[in-house]
C-alpha cells in the first residue's frame, strides 16, 4: 500500500477517551445526540469556508472587486462559527473535527474543483450551499433542545442569523444577474 492509498478509518465521536470527557450534567445519550448533529455542521461550515475563499481567489469580471471583499467577508464569518461549534461540542462532552478527511466524511456541502466558475455561478452556488447550511442548523437545533441543551441551540440561533445574512446578500446580489460579467 502507497502513501495516499490507505484505508480510511471511519472516526467517531462519541464515546471519547476518559481524558476528554468533559462534565455535564446531559446524559451520555443527550451530549452524543447533539455531538452527532453539530459535527456535520462544522464539516460543511469548514467546506463552505474552502469554497468562498477559493471563489475570492478566482474571481474575474466587472465586479470584480465587490464580490472579491462580500466572499471574503463571509468567508470569515464561516471561520469564527467553526471555534464556536466545535467549542459547544467539547462543553457537552463530545469529541469534533481531528482533520480533513473526517470533514470529508461528514461534509454534505459539495467541494468545487472546477478550473473555472463564472462570477455569477459562484454566488448562485454559495447561495444554495448557505440555504443548505441554514436548513442543517434548524435540524440540529432541533436535536439540541429535545436533548435539553440550550447552550448550543442558541449559539446556533445566532449562526444561523448569520447563515441567513449571507443567504440574503448573496440572493440580492443574484436579482442582478446581467450585471455579473
Amino acid at each position: 500500500m502507497t502513501t495516499g492509498q490507505k484505508t480510511k478509518t471511519q472516526l467517531k465521536s462519541f464515546p471519547v477517551p476518559k481524558q476528554l470527557a468533559t462534565l455535564t450534567d446531559l446524559t451520555p445519550q443527550e451530549a452524543q445526540a447533539v455531538t452527532d448533529a453539530v459535527n456535520p455542521l462544522i464539516a460543511d461550515a469548514f467546506a463552505l469556508y474552502v469554497k468562498t475563499k477559493n471563489f475570492h481567489w478566482h474571481l474575474a469580471g466587472s465586479h470584480f472587486r465587490d464580490y472579491h471583499l462580500l466572499f471574503d467577508e463571509q468567508a470569515d464569518a464561516i471561520f469564527e462559527s467553526i471555534d464556536v461549534m466545535a467549542e459547544r461540542v467539547r462543553r457537552v462532552g463530545g469529541t469534533t473535527i481531528r482533520s480533513i478527511s473526517h470533514i470529508s466524511q461528514l461534509q454534505t456541502i459539495e467541494d468545487d474543483n472546477n478550473d473555472f466558475v463564472p462570477a455569477g455561478e459562484m454566488l448562485k452556488r454559495l447561495m444554495e450551499d448557505n440555504r443548505h447550511m441554514a436548513q442543517m442548523i434548524r435540524e440540529a437545533i432541533a436535536v439540541c433542545d429535545k436533548q435539553r441543551d440550550s447552550a448550543t441551540s442558541n449559539a446556533l440561533q445566532e449562526i444561523l442569523d448569520q447563515t441567513e445574512r449571507r443567504t440574503w446578500f448573496l440572493f440580492e446580489v443574484v436579482q442582478g444577474l446581467n450585471n455579473t460579467d
